[in-house]
Formats: structure tokens, C-alpha cells, sequence
């Protein structure tokens, strides 16, 4: 018995199959990045002045905010996924919609800032529900090198994100 298909029938499931390829080759392309990756060869996260105790009674952190040993392009353009804390910058009702993304509790707030290319400023049209100042998430977007300077330290790096969950190990 012959099968009979229409037009539609055939367009609809070429769109279909065609759909499910790019799908998987856009999760495919998710470069998942450590802190470490965003810093150049041979660069330290925390200069040794910084690793160690820190003094919490200084005023203006930012201003103890170590010089950047540079930035990376390696994923400039590319869809990447991260985890690290929330230092949220702006909010829609409760929802943030641009924050930092730390590598560590306190940054910024608690403690000096990290170096530039440390730090991520995350926007995202999607507000997300924090719990909390510091919450752990994970973050997936676009990424590039963007020198972004907030009241609380510059930045190195700049994230468009589809996506914002909570981290999960």
C-alpha cells in the first residue's frame, strides 16, 4: 500500500529533521570554561600579596583591585558555560538582569576584587530569582573580552546569557 504525502506533510517534517542537527550541534559547541581558562599562560589568579589573609576594614576595595595580566580571545563569539557567584549590578522587580560573576565569595564586597580577567559582567533578558547575595550558579551565553569598569572593580569579560541556573556539582 503506497504512502501518500502532501506537500505540507514533507515541509513540515524537512523542517523538523532539519531543526534537530542544528539543535545538537549548538549544545555541541558549548565550550564549558574553568576560572583558569580566562587567564593568560603563566598568569596567577590571586597575586601573593593577596593570597592569604586579607584585611576586611578597607573602605574602597575596588581601588585594591590587582592589575590584569591580560585577557583571553580564544572564545571571543562563542557560546560558553561557566559557574562561579553573583554580585548583582541590576534588577528587573526581583529578578536580576546584570550582575558579576565571581570566582569566589566575598569578591568585590568582602574583599579586593580579583584582577580583571577574573571577572565576568553578565547580562541576561530573562531576570533571574537570586536567593542571595554569593549565590552559586552556572551561567551559559555568548562570551567575549569586554574592559567594563563598575563601581566595584573592572572588568575583563562580558557574558550575554541564554541561561542562568542555579550550580549544581
Amino acid at each position: 500500500m503506497p504512502i501518500s504525502l502532501s506537500r505540507r506533510s514533507v515541509a513540515l517534517g524537512l523542517a523538523a529533521g532539519a531543526a534537530l542537527p542544528c539543535t545538537a550541534l549548538r549544545a555541541a559547541s558549548t565550550t564549558v570554561l574553568a576560572w583558569r581558562d580566562l587567564m593568560p599562560e603563566g598568569a596567577q589568579a590571586l597575586p601573593p600579596a593577596l593570597q592569604g589573609l586579607v584585611e576586611h576594614d578597607q573602605s574602597d576595595l575596588a581601588a585594591q583591585q590587582p592589575v590584569s595580566s591580560g585577557v583571553r580571545t580564544d572564545w571571543n563569539g562563542e557560546t560558553v558555560q561557566i559557574s562561579g557567584f553573583i554580585i548583582p549590578l541590576d534588577y528587573e522587580g526581583t529578578g536580576v538582569t546584570a550582575f558579576m560573576l565571581v570566582p569566589y565569595v566575598g569578591a568585590c564586597i568582602h574583599v579586593p576584587p580579583p584582577p580583571a580577567n577574573q571577572l565576568i559582567f553578565v547580562t541576561t533578558e530573562d531576570p533571574y530569582e537570586a536567593d542571595g547575595l554569593f549565590e552559586a550558579v552556572t551561567v551559559t551565553g555568548m562570551f567575549g573580552t569586554a574592559a567594563t569598569s563598575t563601581q566595584l572593580a573592572d572588568v575583563g569579560y562580558a557574558l550575554s546569557a541564554d541561561r542562568v541556573e542555579p550550580y549544581r556539582r
